[in-house]
């Protein structure tokens, strides 16, 4: 008999497939939108310079200072130029930090966004923000924050340096697999995020294989997107309260910290549902979910290791520390000597136990 649920829709309008760069403005018209501020980081700044020029008058301006974390300060700093510059909404080019500080505007002023993802981050398909501030990373749900329109070009992931495609993929993949123990799960986000899973779990090695194999980078941002929904349609847990934790507070790079960390924080809530991850461990073709991640993760060349992103062996006993505080609900209650020895087989890149 299947266990009582409640399904709610978040989807953002998306525009999928090759060459829809090319519809931008056509989507702000949709949107009826004239002025937009185009986001990025710095390492993406000729490519926003491009999109504003295809855009022309469409475009109020650039602000290219998107950073790790969305930190509060540069929020602060791209609102004046969002005023400044008369705009009426934000396009957010790029990953996890450009689509942050996108929704960090919206979540201030309510100003519509359209979304170019160039990564498989997932964040833009979700009414999530989270923002660092005081070393301090939080989250925040509104509705202001789940983008109008997201934009998926696979030929804008062509060139997405393999050691990146890889970390963001897991990142991704950590989102749909938290939404199988998730304590609001249904059945059709159960369902996407197999899905999700399934389609990273095979283009992964063909990109790393192929960089610019078409039909792999197509599955993967696919993919990418099933579990940015899974993402924002059912809560998290233990997974990404110590992602974040190590992101706001050691400031370590956000997907590479996912990558290494979801075989171990799967092995910690495993314990205690290993029927729920039971389609992960088949997919990957082992008895427990959390070794054939590890194992996936080493074979595509993912880092395994948080001592190699900065992360002292002294700063342990304070991650743990912090990650106690405010606990998300997780299948298995947080134990502080239990996640402390599980910091450490992620800081040491142990492989998880296969029982």
């Amino acid at each position: 008999m299947r266990e009582p649920f409640i399904y709610k829709g978040t989807i953002p309008r998306i525009v999928f497939g090759v060459g829809t760069i090319s519809m931008v403005a056509e989507e702000l018209h949709y949107l009826d939108r004239r002025k937009a501020l185009v986001l990025s980081t710095p390492f993406q700044e000729k490519d926003a310079q491009r999109l504003a020029e295809q855009l022309g008058s469409a475009c109020a301006g650039l602000f290219n200072g998107a950073m790790m974390h969305t930190p509060v300060d540069v929020t602060i700093e791209a609102l004046r130029v969002f005023s400044d510059k008369g705009a009426d909404c934000v396009i957010s080019l790029g990953g996890g930090s450009t689509i942050g500080l996108g929704k960090a505007i919206a979540y201030r002023t309510d100003a519509p966004q359209l979304v170019i993802a160039t990564t498989y981050a997932g964040s833009e398909v979700t009414p999530i923000l989270g923002q660092t501030e005081n070393g301090i990373k939080t989250t925040v749900r509104d509705a202001s924050i789940l983008p109008e329109t997201v934009i998926y070009d696979p030929e804008l992931t062509y060139d997405l340096p393999v050691n990146m495609t890889v970390t963001s993929g897991l990142n991704a993949m950590a989102h749909a697999v938290e939404g199988l123990y998730a304590q609001d799960r249904n059945p059709v986000s159960s369902m996407m995020a197999m899905e999700g899973i399934a389609a990273l779990h095979e283009a992964l090695p063909a990109i790393v294989g192929d960089p610019r194999n078409p039909a792999a980078r197509t599955d993967a941002l696919y993919g990418s997107w099933l579990c940015g929904v899974v993402l924002g349609a059912v809560g998290m847990a233990l997974h990404h309260k110590i992602c974040h934790t190590l992101g706001g507070s050691f400031d370590l790079p956000h997907s590479e910290t996912h990558a290494i960390l979801l075989p171990h924080t799967v092995a910690y809530t495993e314990a205690a549902v290993p029927h729920l991850l039971e389609p992960v461990a088949a997919l990957l073709g082992t008895d427990r979910a959390a070794p054939g991640l590890y194992d996936f993760a080493l074979g595509i060349g993912a880092p395994t290791r948080l001592q190699d992103f900065g992360l002292a062996a002294e700063d342990l006993d304070k991650a743990t520390d912090i990650a106690m505080r405010n606990p998300y609900w997780n299948p298995r209650p947080l134990e502080a000597t239990a996640i402390r020895e599980m910091l450490q087989m992620a800081w040491e890149g142990a492989r998880p136990a296969s029982s």
